[in-house]
């Protein structure tokens, strides 16, 4: 028996089917060795010995180990088919060290699709546990335990909150930044003038564009009401413009593309998206195949294999489509901070549409597979080309600019269009020079600017990946952890950073710049990149990196514990000592007086005040404003409140309100003994469950169903 061990257990099902019964796969269900809690620091590195790590199986995972010890003891070959990326490496390479298998010689499989033919050719062309990608993965293993137990270790008595890591708080830090932006921002007034007019039979918008021969700007309704006042009721089209356009398909997906545009089309967060497309890759049962869907799913490049083009995407796009949609396969440079290691996420196989797998998938897994389906193809078919005519209606001075396309041929569109976020301007009708347009109406808008936007769960990846922060196996982790560790939170995937999030980004600033610099962040994932291609040497880059990061440690060590409370300029009342920043037990900082024990005086926290948005209520009419709530999280509400209750998140998007639920028979757990008319029903409070009458508010008798905690009073009082 031969023994093969991947490491998930739907994997190994996959694969299972595929190598037959001489061979026994197993999952190791991920890392089964981690840095240990033991020696100096509780670091778990021995630092004067060369960085030498001290390994430790967890007690969750010793019943896999054994398992997986006399398998292999009982196994005539053994091979290991982890993850084809660093992580997947270093499992390898912990997998052999503690099953006693020799490292230079034991079989690795490599595989970036699991499907029949590409098992067979790793089966076939097995190799060895690459160390550079093992040293790598080491290096930020360590590098990150330092950096977070040290630093945790004074920002726990400082601010109360734990490091968020290496990666993490350069990510914090951007998150922090915008946020200031936003704060800091002024909205200022500016209008745009749109005319209708009518052509053909046919009500078409043209956009004013200059007054007097200048670009059209307008910051008042003073100037606005001038403009409009000019404006005739007869345009001279005084030139009219054609010219072609070839519209190219974006290329396949990858990691980051991909969490991008499914929060975009269907606002997946990035651990789902994540999740998901493990899924699809480790395979699924379709039309009584058991196969994996789509090709590794952690990856920074766009290319595409030759043999996939050939073999299964030519003949494919030929056949139901047509020749003239053939695109071709393009050569893709690398850019900056690309690994290139894997192919680009495609499907494995052509013949398995979107409206095949979706018949034995989940929703969710249907419309992430047709995303990437459609993108894969569209990358590999002829461009759109369009027809774009601009118009010029001018009169009194002003002129406004009609714009229009056509279709000429719709090429990779007729798979990928319903994905494409710009919606084709209009088709004009034949509009010719020295022509007379008669106006129908105007229409002047108020608008306000406004600052960029917080970031979202697709935007912070695009940034993580622009600035080299982190890798395709990181970006969701590092955002999920920013959300777990309450950094920042998500609401609808629209990332507001919380106070504890603020805190540790001004203390990093102030204490470890290099922690929060995506520079430094960015460099020290280049240094992984250059261990991995056996450039650099491990201990080389431990020394680069541990000897200036505890230099910076010592001083900031230092100047925490001797820097004196911080001074709000303000004076107690009660003592007429100098008010101080404090911090409590829980790490919660308050204003206190600094004559303390001798004044106990504590300031009452003040309300945070609402800012202007700028904007009105779409309800009522009253300004917008910015709000916090109890858990610190801005969003956008109306300044009538309670009287207009209308709320939006931070990015202007409408609350959904809640529906009020509808009671029947089977939900009546007994009449309400207060008004009578109402029966009583289980309801969700905020803590716990209660018994409520259905007539509320009218009537706000309740019932807890914790015993514990008694009725109240049927008044409410």
């Amino acid at each position: 028996m031969k023994l093969v061990i991947v490491e998930s257990p739907k994997k190994s099902e996959t694969i299972g089917r595929y190598l037959g019964t001489d061979y026994k796969v197993l999952a190791s269900e991920g890392h089964i060795r981690d840095l240990s809690t033991r020696g100096k620091g509780g670091l778990g590195i021995n630092i004067e010995a060369n960085f030498k790590p001290d390994w430790a199986i967890p007690e969750k995972k010793r019943g896999v180990v054994a398992k997986l010890t006399k398998a292999a003891k009982e196994a005539e070959q053994v091979f290991l088919a982890t993850d084809p990326d660093r992580e997947g490496e270093a499992i390898s390479w912990h997998l052999a060290e503690v099953l006693k298998l020799p490292v230079d010689t034991t079989s690795r499989l490599r595989f970036h699709e699991i499907t029949k033919p590409a098992i067979t050719q790793a089966m076939e062309n097995p190799s060895h546990i690459d160390m550079n990608l093992v040293k790598a993965q080491e290096t930020r293993r360590l590098e990150d335990r330092i950096i977070g137990f040290k630093v945790s270790t004074l920002l726990q008595r400082n601010i109360g909150v734990k490091s968020a890591g290496r990666v993490q708080s350069a990510t914090l830090r951007m998150i922090v930044d915008r946020q200031n932006e936003i704060d800091a921002f002024v909205p200022e007034e500016y209008w745009t003038i749109e005319i209708i007019v009518e052509v053909g039979g046919k009500k078409l918008k043209a956009a004013l564009s200059k007054v007097d021969g200048k670009p059209f700007k307008c910051s008042s309704k003073e100037e606005a009401d001038a403009i409009v006042a000019r404006i005739p009721q007869i345009l001279l089209v005084t030139s009219v413009s054609k010219s072609p356009k070839t519209i190219f398909p974006a290329a396949p997906f990858t990691t980051s593309t991909m969490q991008q545009a499914a929060y975009t089309k269907y606002k997946f967060s990035n651990a789902k998206t994540q999740s998901i497309a493990q899924r699809l890759y480790e395979g699924m049962t379709i039309n009584q195949e058991h196969v994996g869907l789509i090709t590794y799913m952690r990856t920074d490049s766009t290319r595409i294999s030759p043999e996939f083009f050939t073999r299964h995407a030519v003949p494919f796009i030929k056949e139901v489509y047509g020749d003239a949609y053939l695109g071709f396969l393009r050569e893709e440079k690398k850019g900056k901070n690309v690994q290139d290691a894997h192919e680009a996420i495609r499907p494995t196989g052509t013949h398995r549409t979107p409206e095949v797998v979706a018949q034995y998938v989940s929703s969710d897994e249907a419309k992430l597979y047709r995303l990437i389906y459609c993108r894969a193809m569209a990358s590999l078919m002829a461009p759109k080309k369009v027809e774009k005519t601009s118009v010029t209606l001018s009169g009194n001075g002003l002129d406004f600019t009609l714009s229009g396309s056509r279709t000429i041929f719709p090429g990779f569109e007729v798979i990928y269009g319903d994905f494409e976020d710009d919606k084709d301007e209009p088709t004009l009708p034949d509009i010719k020079e020295g022509e007379n347009i008669a106006l129908c109406k105007v229409n002047p808008e108020q608008k306000f600017t406004k600052p960029a936007p917080n970031y979202n769960e697709a935007s912070i990846v695009k940034a993580m990946e622009e600035k080299g922060i982190g890798r395709p196996s990181t970006y969701a982790t590092t955002i999920e952890t920013l959300i777990k560790r309450k950094y920042v939170t998500s609401t609808k995937g629209v990332l507001t950073p919380t106070d504890d999030g603020k805190k540790t980004v001004v203390v990093l600033k102030k204490y470890f710049p290099d922690i929060v610099s995506t520079d430094y962040t960015a460099k020290m994932e280049g240094e992984l990149d250059k261990i991995e291609d056996g450039n650099v040497e491990f201990l080389t880059a431990m020394n680069d990196f541990y000897g200036p990061f505890m230099e910076t440690f010592d001083q900031a060590k230092q100047k925490m514990y001797k820097d004196p409370p911080v001074e709000t300029g303000e004076m107690c009342p009660v003592c007429g000592n100098p008010l101080v920043v404090k911090t409590n037990r829980k790490g919660e900082q308050f204003i206190g007086c600094s004559g303390y024990p001798s004044c106990t005086y504590i300031k009452k926290a003040e309300k945070v005040p609402d800012e202007p948005t700028g904007q009105m209520c779409p309800e009522c009419g009253s300004p917008l404003v910015y709000k916090t709530n109890r858990k610190g999280e801005r969003f956008i509400g109306c300044s009538a409140f309670p009287k207009c209750r209308y709320t939006a998140s931070v990015d202007g998007k409408p609350t959904e309100k809640k529906e009020k639920p509808v009671y029947t028979e089977k939900d009546y757990v007994k009449p309400c003994p207060n008004c009578k008319t109402g029966f009583l029903v289980v309801k969700k409070g905020r803590k716990t469950s209660f018994l409520g009458c259905t007539n509320f508010p009218r009537c706000r008798y309740h019932e807890w169903l914790d015993s514990k905690k008694g009725s109240k009073d049927p008044e409410n009082k």
